[in-house]
């Protein structure tokens, strides 16, 4: 997708969106996460409904994953009592496995979990609003289910509790968050009506990204001018030195945030001390992050092994489950370099063959962009390409023990996007529940 530049600007292009999903969608509800876009897309999405459409009103869904700062928690409950009487509210706080990258033996913890109310980091909110194991309507939610999956399926549930009609939920997304989201934002495929801020969920549930080409100093211009009220946890942020790039509002324990995992003994040691006996790896991960000590920093080949050799054995300390979960990953990996191939630059191309690099060019990728050519690795997969520059985006036994190193259970390092994880949790639960599928759709 080629970036265009436009007369207007990105508030005006707002407005003209959000009437186009007022005008498209019967049902609209908002998910805020209590960050920054989240927050601000709230406030714009009400002051637009209000003026052009007072006669509808709106969901915002809250997705708790209990362990967050006091100042994210008390954003939270401001907003949702400031706009309650004005909104449909639901606060979501059902247990869900949610990913954890500080231990090598547990790949999930589970927020609210019901069997663990004694080291709760907060104590359940106590509103009328908040939707929990003893105050359920989600016909949709499975005890424990990936967050994900809650997410998407609270889509589906809030569509069949309001009449069954389109539905679109909205998200506070933006391209230049990350590469990855912008190579979201390229895939027009699936968009409603050519739209690539908008896309397919289920029948009938869409998930809209109206600020997809705002940028950090958009929203914080937005939030000065309008004189929004927003997560005071950004101003310490800001005096903790922060860049604006590292200021996330997310889970403490995902692989974006253990890295700033000590700030919580800094900003807010009452919750620090209750995340210690929460999720194991907590105080590891907050003392050395940043080190060699979390075992990819600068490390060094322990002597007599080779990065095949080293992988092996990390893969036979790690239990049963953690270590199949790396195997398919490695596999699929291998099996694609090997069958396949990755999009390549001409110039690594050209290095690699220097390098006496068994390769051979296999067609054109569609997922690049230039439509660089396809690479396949005729022999054994690459024990490390240190000696490639160009990249780091090619095969190597070197990058599979990274991911193990890291803690990595999406194997992110090694291209592997949530995307496509989502996608393979959406055709699993449809397999299982096709009769309910069927009833659902109309087949």
């Amino acid at each position: 997708m080629k970036r265009e530049y436009l007369e207007q600007d990105v508030y005006q292009a707002l407005q003209e969106r959000l009437r186009f999903l007022f005008e498209e969608f019967e049902n609209i509800y908002l998910s805020f996460s209590g960050g920054k876009d989240s927050g601000l897309l709230l406030n714009l999405v009400l002051d637009f409904q209000k003026k052009y459409y007072p006669e509808r009103k709106i969901g915002v869904f809250h997705q708790d994953f209990e362990a967050q700062y006091t100042k994210t928690s008390e954003y939270v409950e401001r907003t949702f009592e400031r706009i309650k009487d004005d909104v449909e509210p639901f606060w979501v706080c059902l247990p869900m496995a949610t990913r954890t990258a500080l231990s090598s033996y547990e790949m999930y913890w589970y927020p609210w979990d019901d069997k663990k109310k004694e080291i709760w980091v907060r104590d359940m909110p106590k509103k009328e609003y908040v939707i929990n194991l003893e105050n359920n309507p989600m016909s949709t939610y499975r005890y424990r289910m990936h967050q994900e999956d809650l997410a998407k399926q609270f889509g589906r549930w809030y569509r069949l509790s309001h009449g069954d009609k389109k539905t679109v939920c909205l998200l506070g997304m933006r391209a230049d968050e990350s590469l990855q989201r912008y190579s979201g934002f390229l895939n027009k495929k699936y968009g409603y009506k050519g739209e690539c801020w908008i896309s397919r969920q289920f029948k009938d549930v869409w998930c809209a990204s109206p600020l997809f080409d705002w940028r950090s100093e958009d929203i914080w211009h937005a939030n000065y001018v309008f004189n929004y009220d927003y997560n005071r946890l950004y101003d310490l942020y800001h005096m903790a030195g922060l860049k604006v790039s590292q200021m996330r509002v997310a889970s403490p324990f995902n692989d974006y945030s253990k890295d700033s995992l000590n700030l919580y003994r800094v900003i807010d040691p009452e919750i620090w001390v209750k995340l210690v006996g929460r999720v194991r790896g907590a105080n590891f991960a907050s003392i050395y992050g940043r080190t060699k000590a979390m075992g990819y920093r600068n490390i060094t080949l322990p002597e007599g092994h080779t990065w095949k050799s080293y992988t092996m054995f990390l893969l036979d300390t790690l239990p049963v489950r953690l270590r199949n979960n790396y195997a398919r990953k490695f596999n699929s990996s291998i099996n694609f370099w090997h069958k396949t191939g990755g999009g390549l630059d001409e110039e690594c191309i050209q290095e690699l063959e220097e390098h006496g690099y068994k390769i051979r060019r296999n067609g054109v990728s569609n997922y690049t962009l230039n439509k660089k050519s396809r690479v396949v690795f005729l022999e054994k997969i690459p024990d490390d390409t240190d000696d490639i520059k160009s990249t780091k985006d090619i095969p190597s036994w070197k990058r599979m023990c990274y991911c193990i190193l890291k803690n990595d259970h999406i194997c992110r390092f090694m291209g592997f996007g949530v995307t496509r994880e989502q996608q393979r949790r959406i055709d699993l639960i449809r397999c299982k529940y096709r009769s309910i599928e069927r009833m659902d759709y109309g087949a």
